[in-house]
């Protein structure tokens, strides 16, 4: 047996209308081919589909379950149809985030809401992951797109990993400080300006941005004096407020507003916290593919910057 859609279709078409060359001129095809098709299909089936006279035609009982049947079956291939298109174009899926998280001080909230906004249908969730943790779970294909800071990976190194990583959103470093610290009354600082006070750090071991962090102190000229390290920035800002030290976070950090901290910006050469997001180079997901259009609108705008 080979019945075909546009039997169906044709079908459906004579049984609504009631009528041959309605039916025909609604398909835009001249009558001969159709009640070819038709006949066709009777034969096909080994039933009758219509009952004719001179006048006119019904449909038999088969012709009738025929009609109920077919219509269902139209309707559904039109929604499957529908939906395929919808799922190339990132309209539908699951999306899955990775995330350091200061990030979340950011955009990256904003840009979250407006990719939920673009595509209600998209499930995303989120990951905490740090920066080594993320570039594990893109290879690992746990995450689907990552979101850590500087220092940017070198090329041949995202080659040889399949990764791709795209500078988003350009930030600087600020220094937090205590509020009842004699910086604290300047409007900015230089680098320099910290090189005794005690360094509160992420882990250096957690990811290269802390390591990157302390190089900058080096170029700026002195050594830090590292006091403690923690996991989170969260961690590193209560000890600010303690006045056990100082730290150096993203600008957007001043954003939570912590007690007992200033966030001092730094006046000359001041280190990037730079929010880069890294994908596999060779991942045609629609769903990723829509979230970034969601980060560089205009495909006319040429490659964010830093790809």
């Amino acid at each position: 047996m080979s019945i075909d859609l546009k039997q169906l279709k044709y079908f459906l078409a004579v049984a609504e209308e009631k009528s041959f060359s309605r039916a025909a001129e609604r398909l835009h095809i001249s009558q001969p081919p159709l009640s070819q098709q038709i006949m066709k299909l009777e034969s096909e089936l080994g039933v009758r589909l219509f009952t004719r006279t001179t006048r006119s035609f019904e449909l038999t009982v088969a012709g009738k379950a025929l009609m109920v049947e077919a219509a269902e079956l139209l309707g559904k291939m039109r929604m499957t149809i529908d939906t395929i298109r919808q799922i190339d174009r990132g309209e539908v899926g699951r999306l899955r985030v990775g995330i350091v998280g200061s990030a979340m001080w950011g955009p990256i909230p904003r840009l979250l809401e407006q990719f939920q906004s673009q595509f209600p249908r998209v499930t995303w969730t989120i990951h905490e992951l740090g920066p080594n943790d993320q570039w594990e779970a893109l290879r690992n294909r746990q995450i689907d797109v990552g979101f850590w800071r500087e220092p940017r990976i070198e090329p041949e190194v995202l080659k040889q990993a399949n990764l791709r990583q795209d500078l988003c959103f350009p930030e600087n470093v600020c220094v937090a400080i205590n509020e009842r610290h004699p910086l604290a009354a300047r409007a900015d600082i230089e680098l320099i300006d910290i090189a005794n006070e005690p360094m509160l750090t992420l882990h250096l071991t957690q990811s290269a941005e802390p390591r990157y962090l302390i190089q900058c102190c080096v170029n700026a000229g002195f050594e830090p004096m590292i006091f403690q390290e923690a996991a989170e920035p969260q961690t590193l800002l209560a000890m600010v407020g303690a006045g056990l030290g100082v730290a150096l976070l993203p600008e957007t950090t001043g954003r939570i507003g912590w007690p007992g901290v200033k966030f001092m910006p730094i006046r000359t050469n001041p280190p990037s916290a730079n929010l880069y997001i890294s994908y596999l180079a060779q991942d045609d997901a629609p769903v990723v593919r829509a979230f970034l259009k969601i980060l560089a609108p205009d495909p006319q705008a040429g490659p964010r910057a830093g790809g």
